[in-house]
């Protein structure tokens, strides 16, 4: 903490020299007009001071064309004005010292175009390699109809998974953020908001598979920052979507986005509510000595969702911005849940047979308040951002297990066996951070920052067991686990630019104070450790159409906190999950390469060895023939990932986006006392091909395939996926409507194979992978927007590892 009060006390005798200088300042004021003396509203007004050229303000004209910049610092300036159908103008040089400048009005002169010069075509994606990230322009993409997770595939690297979710260059736990803030939401909450999210909002995409040394540095596989589109002039817009499904049962959801600005106040609102009715069919086939089990677990989870989020800035003048954010979700959701399981011999004959009901209700949400404040200390370009965060989520959870046990002939053994469990859990997250920016030329610029964050647990499960006097409570299933922590972290990054050489480097510290109990095994945890956490970057533009690329990072990845939890919990009379109190962070170096040219990605290979893998591995006990999963840290894996491919047009009217990947994986650990190495190439295909018809309409057909592979401690067998797509196009390009079909052949399943010590386990998993949707978007009032104000809150990390 001594190195946290000290960076603070150099902010606040910054802060306190910077007020002493800051009243000499003034202000600067004018007029953008077009022939006629008409005002131009909406017109992009850029500040520049010289003869640096450094940004010192922007602003956009109102509807009397007027424009105002305060707080400027003594120096010589010129304004640059942009505006749409509008050549671009300069003024004349002016000197700014105490008192206001009024700059003569800026005529503007509209550019001409025939009909003839205009053509509509599709643009492929504008693909940046920045030092640190992958930019891809949305808004150069033909995403009409599309929901946010759709425009995630079509980005390079990015892939989902069986439950869909994000896998970046070959790799899971990918932290998501939108406008710089955390999403609020992991698995299938943020997969439900996602595909709520109309394309046609999105501005950027930033992809970042090594992370710079100012987020933190929680995630293997890195972040993904998903920018918004805003209103750029005074009124409102906003997106409307409506959309139904079936699979196996039927789906909906609706949401719309409102965007309101007044000049000095920017507001927007997101709401999006869905009904999922699904389905999920798990089969494990165990080979235990040799004899067999088979079990099938069939849940059907209905879920009823929304969530929301409200935000406004408040510009008080050119230096200093306000802003506020509210994040909320609900979603309860009941399940039908049954399980039937048969116990075979040597001869396959059936030896038992179990039949289990499950019904459950409950219900997860989370709500998230920040505040910040944005401080433009001078022309230079030096910024100090603050972040305050609050975040809170809960779940509880009410179920019934019957457990009905057969012999061979199907005759009964006993009564039934009954448990409930009435459960909850809670986290709470609080934090702190600073940021500041300091660019000492054109080409040199650090930053530094500041964060502490608190968070505090709690999971509570009572199960009780009904015997002949009533339900009595099962004290070896009943279990309160709390658990607290406490990060300190620092940074600090410098990049400097070269003619076509961009340098990045920087170094993050990291304190973790952790403590936790568990009433049922008086298990206590106490951790106290720091890490070093390193990065550098270089871009080299070898000419205006080749660019290399070079990353390095080092990660950390802590266990999620129900993780911790040594309690057991059954899904089944056979199966059942374990936490690990003794769990510790696995740690992981990656290197990346890439070379592109022009948009289009020629190779992109990347590194990653990771120590005290954490991975879940199966204990089975031959004689009860139960199997309980328990969190635990592997010795090493080792990750190679190359691919190639981006989007790019065949013809004016056929688009295409292919990608093919190649990896090497491979593990290494002691596992139960006995040595686990497993290795394997892998690889993967996919194409999305778009075919713009006539009168607006396009077709889309996709298909992919992956090859088997290693995935932990088990073998990931091959799988296939084939998906149809149409949209229509209507009401001057306001509106779409788009049919989907998804797997046509219902050919994908996660298959794989456990096979180490004593546990040899098929694993298969099915759900409503072939389903079609109808979707219905509508866009109105004033389209002409920006990208959102970035917004990095300093939750990022502690929501990353809370699952429901």
């Amino acid at each position: 903490m001594n190195l946290f009060y000290k960076h603070a006390t150099c902010l606040l005798i910054t802060l306190s020299f910077i007020s002493i200088t800051y009243a000499q300042t003034a202000k600067i004021k004018g007029t953008v007009i077009e022939k006629g003396n008409k005002p131009v509203e909406a017109a992009t007004v850029l500040l520049l001071h010289l003869p640096d050229s450094v940004k010192s303000g922007i602003q956009i004209t109102d509807e009397k064309g007027r424009y105002q910049f305060e707080n400027i610092r003594p120096g010589q300036y010129l304004i640059k004005v942009a505006a749409i159908n509008y050549h671009r103008v300069s003024s004349q040089l002016f000197k700014v010292e105490k008192t206001a400048v009024s700059v003569p009005e800026i005529m503007l002169e509209q550019q001409i175009n025939t009909l003839k010069e205009v053509s509509i075509s599709y643009k492929q994606a504008v693909i940046a390699e920045k030092s640190d990230r992958t930019v891809v322009d949305v808004e150069q993409m033909n995403t009409t109809g599309d929901d946010a997770l759709e425009v995630l595939k079509k980005a390079p690297g990015i892939h989902l998974d069986k439950d869909e979710n994000i896998v970046m260059k070959g790799r899971t736990g990918v932290n998501v953020m939108i406008d710089g803030k955390m999403s609020y939401m992991t698995g299938t909450d943020l997969t439900a908001y996602l595909k709520s999210l109309p394309a046609d909002v999105i501005s950027k995409i930033e992809l970042m598979s090594s992370p710079p040394s100012s987020f933190d540095a929680a995630g293997s596989a890195g972040i993904i920052n998903i920018k918004l589109k805003r209103n750029k002039m005074k009124g409102m817009n906003g997106n409307l979507n409506l959309g139904a499904g079936y699979g196996k049962y039927p789906k909906a959801n609706g949401g719309i986005n409102l965007n309101y600005n007044t000049g000095k106040l920017s507001t927007y609102m997101r709401v999006n509510t869905g009904y999922s009715n699904s389905y999920n069919r798990l089969v494990l086939n165990r080979t235990i000595d040799n004899t067999q089990m088979d079990l099938v677990n069939l849940w059907r989870p209905i879920t009823k969702s929304v969530g929301y989020t409200v935000g406004a800035d408040y510009f008080l003048n050119d230096r200093h911005t306000f802003g506020i954010i509210v994040n909320g979700a609900e979603n309860p959701y009941t399940t039908d849940g049954y399980s039937n399981s048969v116990s075979y011999d040597a001869q396959h004959n059936i030896t038992e047979k179990v039949n289990s009901k499950n019904p459950q209700k409950n219900t997860s949400g989370n709500y998230a308040y920040n505040l910040n404040y944005r401080f433009q200390i001078d022309t230079s370009g030096r910024v100090l951002g603050v972040d305050a965060d609050y975040v809170s989520y809960n779940n509880s959870r009410n179920e019934h297990y019957i457990n009905t046990y057969y012999r061979a002939d199907n005759s009964v053994i006993g009564d039934p066996v009954q448990l409930r469990n009435s459960g909850s859990g809670a986290v709470s997250i609080y934090s702190f951070k600073l940021d500041y920016v300091h660019p000492f030329s054109k080409t040199f610029k650090a930053e530094a920052g500041l964060k502490t964050s608190w968070v505090s647990t709690q999971n509570d499960v009572r199960f009780d067991s009904l015997k002949t006097t009533g339900w009595i409570n099962a004290i070896n299933r009943t279990n309160t686990f709390l658990y607290n922590e406490h990060i300190n972290a620092t940074y600090i990054t410098a990049t400097k630019s070269f003619k076509s050489l961009e340098l990045k480097g920087g170094l993050r510290a990291e304190q973790t104070l952790g403590n936790g109990t568990s009433s049922s095994t008086n298990t206590l945890i106490n951790r106290k450790y720091w890490q070093l956490f390193p990065t550098f970057f270089a871009t080299w533009k070898v000419d205006t159409s080749n660019t290399l690329n070079a990353k390095y990072a080092r990660r950390i990845n802590r266990p999620n906190y129900s993780n911790l939890n040594p309690f057991t919990l059954y899904s089944d009379p056979y199966t059942a999950i374990q936490g690990n109190p003794l769990l510790l962070p696995e740690l992981s170096n990656n290197i990346e390469l890439t070379y592109s040219y022009k948009n289009f990605r020629v190779l992109s290979l990347n590194y990653s060895r990771t120590t005290d893998v954490i991975n879940p591995v199966i204990y089975q006990n031959d004689q009860t023939k139960e199997s309980i999963s328990i969190e635990q840290n592997l010795g090493s894996s080792t990750n190679i990932y190359i691919a190639t491919g981006s989007p790019f047009n065949l013809f004016k009217w056929w688009n295409t986006n292919n990608e093919v990947s190649m990896a090497y994986d491979a593990v290494k650990s002691p596992v139960q006392g006995t040595q686990y190495n497993s290795s394997k190439v892998s690889w993967s295909a996919s194409t999305e091909n778009t075919f713009t018809l006539p009168k607006d309409y396009q077709l889309t057909l996709a298909a992919a395939y992956g090859s088997p592979s290693v995935s932990g401690l088990g073998r990931t067998l091959s799988y296939s996926q084939i998906d149809f797509g149409a949209k229509k196009i209507f009401m001057h390009k306001k509106a779409t409507i788009a049919f989907k079909l998804r797997d046509i052949f219902d050919t994908a399943k996660y298959r794989t194979l456990l096979k180490y010590n004593n546990v040899n386990t098929y694993w298969q998993n099915e759900w409503e992978s072939r389903r079609f949707s109808l979707s219905f978007s509508y866009k109105f009032g004033n389209m002409k927007i920006k990208t959102a104000r970035d917004r990095k809150t300093g939750t990022t990390e502690e929501q990353g590892r809370v699952s429901n």
